[in-house]
């Protein structure tokens, strides 16, 4: 959109002839060039942050769903497909995507694990890891699945912890800079009046 609208009104100015220099003009372009793409860049980062925080704050809630459903006795590709369909948003989308994995004759575990791989969340990685493993060395599922539930409650927790702290700090800037000094002028103005009523 910069590259077009930067090329667009450039090949406006050159039909009409208030062009004078057509070099300026190619680095006017190259340089709004330039800068859509490093906008597009931060804001598909802001979208892939945004996403992971969304997939974390859904872990425990899928985690949990998952251990229920074990718990009652359905098998672990039941579990998934149970909670494919209940939840919502994008881990549970990404776990449809897993199911059909498993449909098209995919083991469970290396359907857990390209979920994983696409979405490169360590938290997400240590799920699919907990079920390989439980999976594999037939540990008890359901428990397996809590204690990782409870894991990404503490991640979670940590996250909103240090957001916190960071929001602390931006806090005390208006505190520092603008409620401060009116502090301190109310509480100078007084003796600063009465010392020029009395002074000659």
């Amino acid at each position: 959109a910069f590259f077009t609208g930067a090329a667009t009104l450039s090949l406006a100015m050159v039909a009409a002839g208030s062009a004078r220099s057509p070099g300026l003009l190619l680095v006017f372009v190259a340089g709004m060039a330039v800068t859509g793409v490093i906008a597009r860049d931060q804001m598909l980062t802001r979208e892939i942050k945004a996403r992971e925080a969304r997939i974390l704050a859904e872990l425990p809630t899928v985690a949990d769903l998952l251990a229920v459903s074990v718990a009652a006795g359905e098998s672990p590709a039941a579990a998934v497909e149970r909670t494919a369909r209940v939840a919502r948003g994008d881990l549970g989308h990404e776990l449809g995507l897993a199911l059909n994995d498993v449909r098209a004759g995919a083991g469970l575990v290396a359907a857990l694990d390209a979920m994983s791989r696409r979405l490169s969340v360590p938290a997400v990685t240590r799920f699919a890891d907990g079920i390989t493993v439980a999976v594999e060395r037939g540990t008890p599922l359901a428990d397996v699945l809590r204690a990782q539930a409870a894991d990404a409650r503490e991640v979670r927790k940590r996250t909103l912890m240090e957001i916190g702290g960071r929001k602390e700090v931006l806090m005390l800037v208006p505190v520092v800079f603008l409620v401060l000094p009116i502090t301190i002028v109310f509480a100078l103005y007084p003796g600063l009046a009465q010392f020029d009523v009395i002074a000659p």
